[in-house]
């Protein structure tokens, strides 16, 4: 034990800690996104609808693409039966269809620390005001839930992804070099993340973007993501710039 005003050596003492809840799969709601639970039976048809002819959105997955509905519905239910992780899908509210999915993992309560991964979304919902209200909600949950800690992972050559996560205010936190062997080739893996005590000035962050004044009669963004998460971010990506 530290005694009272004493200095740590090992690292700041967490007092009062209380370990937060995995999370159940409830449904998430904003104003542009819906998500729930990846259910293969309601979603699947919509999604492979969505993702069809779109091989390219597989690229960086450690699964995909499917040529057929068949081979995508048992991934679904294989990949969900999975303890390790929650998948949500993802609608968009603007067309009313299942675009998206992404989930989480390396869910680890006892410590404080998620992550957000599998995020793939369909050309219909790149680039959309419910694309960004989805990550914003995921990552809204797990720090009113407790967590402290919340990760973006992604292959190092995946250079969309990477502006993606400093976009939303992730701080970049190195590479991993020969991670892991994905779809027969060496990927290094680039780490991102955001703690509690940043959370506050991302959602202000977040609210500001996805608010109607921010955005033109023709549905233009007037201020974009990573200028509000900017002063946020303490480490910014080297291989990005701004």
């Amino acid at each position: 034990m530290i005694p009272d005003g004493q200095s740590p050596q090992f690292g700041a003492p967490v007092p009062d800690w209380r370990q937060p809840p995995a999370p159940a799969g409830a449904p998430l709601s904003g104003h542009y996104v819906t998500l729930e639970a990846l259910d293969p039976a309601a979603h699947a048809t919509d999604l492979f609808r969505a993702f069809h002819s779109a091989d390219a959105v597989w690229d960086y997955l450690p699964y995909g693409p499917f040529p057929d509905f068949g081979g995508y519905q048992n991934w679904l239910r294989e990949t969900v039966a999975h303890s390790g992780h929650l998948f949500y899908a993802i609608r968009n509210e603007a067309t009313g269809n299942w675009e998206g999915v992404a989930s989480y993992l390396r869910i680890d309560p006892a410590n404080g620390s998620i992550e957000v991964g599998n995020i793939n979304y369909s050309p219909a919902l790149q680039r959309t005001r419910a694309a960004t209200e989805a990550m914003y909600l995921l990552m809204k949950w797990a720090f009113e839930n407790g967590y402290r800690r919340y990760e973006w992972k992604c292959n190092a050559l995946n250079l969309p992804s990477r502006r993606a996560a400093q976009r939303l205010g992730f701080s970049y936190e190195g590479v991993f070099r020969q991670a892991t062997i994905v779809k027969g080739c060496n990927r290094d893996t680039a780490w991102f993340a955001a703690i509690d005590s940043e959370w506050p000035r991302l959602e202000q962050a977040f609210q500001a973007w996805l608010s109607p004044d921010n955005f033109d009669g023709a549905g233009r963004q007037i201020t974009d993501l990573g200028t509000l998460t900017r002063p946020v971010r303490v480490s910014s990506d080297p291989a990005l710039v701004g």
